[in-house]
């Protein structure tokens, strides 16, 4: 069967546990509080689509494209985002649970986390130059070798990022969120 081609559709409270979205490519789209959790959207082509109040958790992504892609508050739990097509991969993120989710190896400049959990999610070998992470919870998330030059981290809380492996030139912080700079030097800094 020939794949599927959508265009400019809505679709609202669906439920593609039960009845699977069909394989194709989606364009212009939006997905409004729909349910996709522990599905295989593989092969999957979505562009310029929004995704609101959905559940993407544990989705498995293997060659998934998402060009020019918006998510708001959606739990994307678990995801590895690094199975995608990475032509074109273009996403942003507001108000979002990523969770668990990998980006590895990734080449992401530009991206935009807004107000998102980003708990234990793993940023290694990416490209993260003059992404922003806007109010977001980085608690136990891997930057390793990472490309952060430029990114935006002033609003940014509970991140541990190693400054000898990783790319930090012109990266903004704040004060005193700067100071976890530090942290693996284990040195105390007084007002």
């Amino acid at each position: 069967m020939e794949p599927a081609y959508i265009n400019d559709r809505i679709f609202d409270r669906e439920d593609f546990t039960v009845a699977q979205l069909a394989e194709g490519e989606y364009e212009d789209c939006q997905f409004l509080n729909c349910t996709f959790s522990d599905t295989d959207l593989s092969g999957y082509r979505f562009n310029n689509c929004l995704f609101s109040g959905c559940n993407l958790s544990l989705v498995r992504l293997h060659k998934t494209a998402f060009r020019d892609i918006e998510f708001k508050d959606c739990k994307l739990t678990g995801l590895h985002f690094e199975d995608c097509n990475e032509f074109g991969l273009c996403f942003s993120f507001n108000n979002c649970t990523l969770n668990h989710s990998s980006f590895c190896g990734l080449k992401l400049r530009k991206t935009i986390f807004h107000n998102t959990e980003l708990k234990e999610a793993d940023f290694s070998n990416c490209d993260l130059q003059e992404s922003v992470f806007d109010r977001c919870d980085l608690s136990r998330t891997a930057f390793s070798k990472t490309n952060l030059e430029k990114a935006d981290f002033r609003s940014a809380f509970n991140y541990s990022i190693d400054p000898e492996n990783n790319r930090l030139q012109k990266a903004v912080f704040s004060y005193p969120g700067v100071l976890e700079l530090l942290s693996k030097y284990r040195i105390v800094v007084k007002d």
